[in-house]
C-alpha cells in the first residue's frame, strides 16, 4: 500500500509541478499561435490556390487528350477518301504521337516544361489544320456522316481547349498575384511557394479555331 501511495504521489507531483505545467501551457499557446499565424498570413490560402492551379493543369491536359483521341478515327476516315494525301496523314499521326508523349507535371510546373508541352500541342494543331484544309478537295469526304460527326466533336474539343487554357492562366494569375503581395510574399519564400508560368497563346490562338468553317 505504501508503494502505491508513493507511486501516486510521484505521478501527482509530476502533473502538478508548476514548471512542467508552465512548459505545457507555453507549448500549447505556441502551437495555437503558429496555427493562427499560418491562417492569418495566408499559408492555407496559398495551398488552396496552388491546388487550383494543379486542377487547372489536369483540365488542360484532359482537353488536349480528348482531341488526340479523335485523331486515329479522323485519319482513318480521311484515308478512305484521300489515299494520295499520305504525307499529310503521316504528319498528323507523328504530331499526335509526339504531343501525347509530352505531359505536364503540376508538381514541376516550370516555364521550360510548359513551353515544351505547348510546342508539341502547337505542332499537333498545325498538322491537323493542314489536314482539314486538304479535305476541301474531297466533296464526298466532306459529306461522309462519320466525318461530319468528327467535325462536331473536334469543334467541341477546340472550344474546350480554349476554355481550359484561359482557366489555367486565370488560376496561375490568381496564385502568382497572391504570393507576391505583402506580407504573404515573405511566407511564400519561407515555405517555397514560387511563381508559376503562363500558357502563352500562339499567334492566332487567342480564340478557338473555326473548325466548323473548314468543313463547310
Amino acid at each position: 500500500m505504501f508503494t502505491f501511495v508513493a507511486e501516486f504521489n510521484e505521478a501527482d507531483e509530476l502533473i502538478l509541478n508548476p514548471i512542467i505545467m508552465k512548459k505545457i501551457v507555453i507549448i500549447a499557446i505556441a502551437a495555437l499561435f503558429m496555427a493562427m499565424c499560418f491562417s492569418s498570413c495566408g499559408y492555407n490560402t496559398m495551398v488552396s490556390k496552388e491546388e487550383a492551379v494543379s486542377a487547372a493543369v489536369g483540365n488542360l491536359q484532359t482537353a488536349y487528350q480528348k482531341r488526340a483521341d479523335l485523331i486515329p478515327n479522323l485519319v482513318a476516315t480521311v484515308k478512305n477518301y484521300a489515299e494520295y494525301e499520305s504525307g499529310t496523314l503521316t504528319a498528323v499521326v507523328e504530331a499526335r504521337a509526339k504531343a501525347t508523349q509530352v505531359t505536364l507535371d503540376a508538381e514541376n510546373l516550370t516555364e521550360e516544361n510548359l513551353k515544351a508541352f505547348q510546342a508539341a500541342q502547337d505542332e499537333m494543331s498545325g498538322a491537323l489544320s493542314r489536314l482539314l484544309v486538304t479535305v476541301e478537295q474531297y466533296p464526298d469526304l466532306k459529306a461522309n456522316q462519320n466525318y461530319l460527326d468528327l467535325q462536331s466533336q473536334l469543334e467541341g474539343c477546340e472550344n474546350s481547349i480554349a476554355n481550359a487554357r484561359r482557366q489555367f492562366n486565370e488560376a496561375v494569375q490568381d496564385y502568382n498575384t497572391f504570393i507576391r503581395m505583402f506580407p504573404t510574399n515573405l511566407i511564400a519564400k519561407l515555405f517555397g511557394f514560387h511563381q508559376k508560368p503562363y500558357f502563352e497563346a500562339s499567334q492566332g490562338a487567342e480564340k478557338a479555331p473555326d473548325v466548323k468553317g473548314l468543313f463547310e
